[in-house]
């Protein structure tokens, strides 16, 4: 097969991208999704809160998804389901498998990565005990729950403060089970202050700031866990061990970009986000393959998900339309108390405004975002307060990115 654009994932990122660039004049669209359903992690996020920003109302998640599956079908894009891809090459051609298709390759003039992310497991966290039952991520409890109708179990205690820990903590809570405990291992809450405040405070759900499970209890079946304050350097705190007797343990310790496929491609990393270096039009360093959403770095609202997503699928149909152009990058780079920033990097000879995404190290009050090249100061932002929970941005005019000379560090002081 031969399309102009090819987009992998069809989660709230590749959704708005398709419409996105359709609407940019490019009609030979392709979606490629492994899931028997159109929408990716929002079926499964029946709470509401979405679509503030891009709609003006809260919506929930499979309602935020069905309005973007409506436009695609509106536009009369082509959308393959239950279809894995298997690998992509630095030519863009995509090898994928169906049931209905068999094995197939598409060339691409242009691909749009969409992934998503997946959750860090138990084996990355080195949590000593035995491997009973009882042991989920949250996203998993959060399926079984809300799209099979199934209870992970009764008497729960949550590792980590990420969004969907939150959110599990009030739903497992609403269905009956008994939260005794959400332990974080960081001196803050790595979700957003609304959840904390909705899900835990609301529900009188304690919050152990700078604790982590220490043993997990149980042969068969989960019977209890440790939890153990933890110093300056991680390490746990002997004599400050807490009990709770339960039978299911929720992992919330991160978000990983999908970047399998990215890798395999030959698509240069950033260590700090786990997902590709782009520049404001989310091309990657592989002319033609461009990145977006919680693929490229993990968001905190989907709104910001399709905002991104949607400059992705504009410059794809650029791309097919008029070829590839020669760029004037500049570096941007991450500095005091700050822990990345996207774009990587700019291209000067582009115009419009850029908007920076960036998180911080730690919480600051009273505090100014700077933007330095070399010695000169580009831009100085004050700020009440920030938090590593929350992402920040900050919008660059063209005539802002006009002083960049080398590079751009972006820091954070009180």
């Amino acid at each position: 097969m031969k399309h102009d654009i090819v987009i992998i994932g069809a989660g709230p990122a590749g959704l708005a991208a398709a419409c996105q660039a359709y609407d940019s004049g490019v009609k030979d669209i392709v979606i490629l999704e492994r899931e028997p359903h159109l929408g990716g992690i929002l079926n499964q996020c029946i709470h509401n809160g979405f679509g503030l920003k891009r709609f003006g109302q809260s919506l929930t998640g499979p309602e935020y998804a069905q309005r973007y599956i409506d436009m695609v079908l509106e536009r009369g894009i082509k959308v393959y389901t239950e279809t894995t891809v298997l690998s992509l090459t630095d030519n863009k051609v995509i090898t994928a498998i169906s049931p209905t298709e068999g094995l197939f390759y598409i060339e691409a003039k242009a691909v749009i990565l969409a992934m998503g992310c997946r959750e860090r497991s138990r084996g990355a966290l080195n949590i000593p005990g035995t491997r009973p039952a009882g042991v989920y991520s949250a996203g998993t409890a959060q399926k079984y729950v809300n799209i099979f109708g199934r209870m992970p179990g009764k008497e729960v205690v949550i590792l980590g403060s990420g969004d969907i820990g939150l959110i599990m903590a009030r739903r497992m809570t609403v269905e009956g089970a008994r939260v005794h405990a959400v332990a974080e291992i960081m001196p803050h809450s790595s979700g957003l202050k609304r959840n904390i405040v909705q899900c835990l405070d609301d529900f009188d759900i304690p919050l152990y700031l700078n604790h982590t499970i220490t043993k997990i209890e149980g042969k068969d079946r989960v019977e209890g866990v440790v939890i153990s304050q933890v110093d300056q350097n991680k390490k746990p705190i002997l004599g400050t061990e807490k009990h709770f007797k339960c039978d299911t343990v929720l992992f919330s310790v991160g978000l990983i970009p999908e970047n399998e496929l990215t890798k395999k491609a030959g698509v240069t990393l950033d260590r700090a986000t786990r997902g590709a270096v782009v520049d404001q039009t989310r091309e990657t360093s592989i002319s033609g393959v461009f990145a977006c959403g919680n693929v490229l770095q993990v968001h905190d609202l989907v709104d910001y998900v399709s905002e991104e997503s949607a400059i992705a699928g504009r410059f794809a149909a650029e791309y097919v339309l008029n070829g590839k152009r020669d760029k004037q990058t500049v570096k941007l780079s991450a500095g005091e108390n700050v822990s990345y920033v996207l774009p990587q990097q700019i291209d000067k000879g582009l115009d419009g405004n850029v908007k920076l995404f960036f998180r911080v190290t730690k919480t600051l009050n009273n505090c100014t975002i700077r933007g330095l090249s070399g010695e000169k100061e580009v831009f100085a932002i004050k700020k009440r307060v920030v938090v590593p929970g929350e992402m920040e941005t900050v919008i660059l005019p063209k005539e802002k990115i006009e002083l960049i000379d080398g590079g751009l560090t972006v820091t954070i002081c009180d």
